[in-house]
């Protein structure tokens, strides 16, 4: 969805854009602020961790506490009930779940179990994405929302290809939102990777990336054995892998497909009449080069 001007933008009745760009760049705290404005939030990585992650989360902390005699036994007599609590702001579920690789005493999984887990993740991302269209319609017929804001996983760029454009997850958000680049720079990369390690964030590698970052990290470090691997260290190292990689892919997206507004002017969104006016320079940014 792109727009003819910027004042196209800003006279559409039913706004829907789609944010997108690393986690820590401020998607949900801008999301959340449309939200309070009168737009509906609709957060991928809480459609993925609720509808389509949901069990293997909440089955993943059974058979942690089945290793627990007590535990056990009440969870067999159906006296206790596991649930996942996730939210739009904590999403720790989905980051435990994932997981890293690495050395078991360090509760780190296996480098197979790991990739198993990320295969999950990819086809739940695409699914939710797919979904978009079906939340649009559902925000205005039973609560009545004109205006949508989709908040993507910093993923995003992982699970499509923009130079294919009927891939079926880019198909679905950009038949129905404008797409929008938060874009963060190299500048940025020491600011998001503290972040990160301050509130881990589900991470997710394509299967390409995984192998390579793996193995870089093992030959970096001079370790062998999967094993010997510390998880934390290797989810760090992995971030700032995955800032760097990302890059130009989002910036790749952005120019088939969408806009542009850097992080830095984006944090400074406070409410909806911020939103559309950095929309409209996006937009005219676009149509003049």
């Amino acid at each position: 969805m792109l727009f003819a001007s910027a004042k196209d933008y800003k006279e559409s009745p039913r706004k829907a854009v789609t944010a997108f760009g690393m986690s820590g760049v401020g998607k949900t705290m801008v999301a959340t602020h449309l939200r309070r404005s009168g737009w509906f939030h609709y957060s991928v990585d809480y459609r993925i961790g609720t509808r389509y992650m949901g069990e293997h989360i909440v089955d993943n902390f059974k058979r942690r506490a089945m290793r627990d005699p007590f535990l056990a036994g009440l969870l067999k007599s159906d006296s206790i009930y596991i649930g996942s609590n996730i939210t739009f702001h904590n999403l720790s579920p989905l980051s435990t779940y994932l997981g890293q690789p690495g050395n078991p005493e360090k509760d780190g999984l296996a480098f197979a179990e790991f990739q198993r887990r990320q295969a999950q993740h990819r086809v739940a991302e695409i699914s939710a994405l797919q979904d978009t269209g079906y939340f649009i319609k559902r925000a205005h017929e039973i609560y009545g929302y004109d205006h949508f804001i989709a908040d993507t996983s910093g993923s995003f760029c992982e699970v499509i290809d923009p130079n294919d454009a009927n891939d079926p997850a880019l198909k679905a958000v950009t038949e129905h939102t404008a797409l929008l680049y938060i874009r963060g720079t190299q500048e940025d990369e020491q600011r998001l990777i503290s972040n990160f390690v301050k509130a881990p964030k589900p991470m997710y590698y394509s299967p390409d990336m995984l192998e390579s970052a793996w193995g870089r990290y093992k030959a970096e470090k001079n370790i062998s054995n999967d094993t010997d691997v510390d998880p934390d260290d290797f989810a760090v190292w992995g971030f700032a892998a995955l800032v760097r990689h990302r890059l130009p892919i989002y910036q790749a997206i952005a120019d088939k497909h969408g806009y542009v507004v850097e992080a830095r002017d984006y944090e400074t969104i406070r409410d909806d009449k911020d939103f559309d006016a950095m929309m409209m320079m996006a937009v005219a940014r676009r149509l003049n080069g």
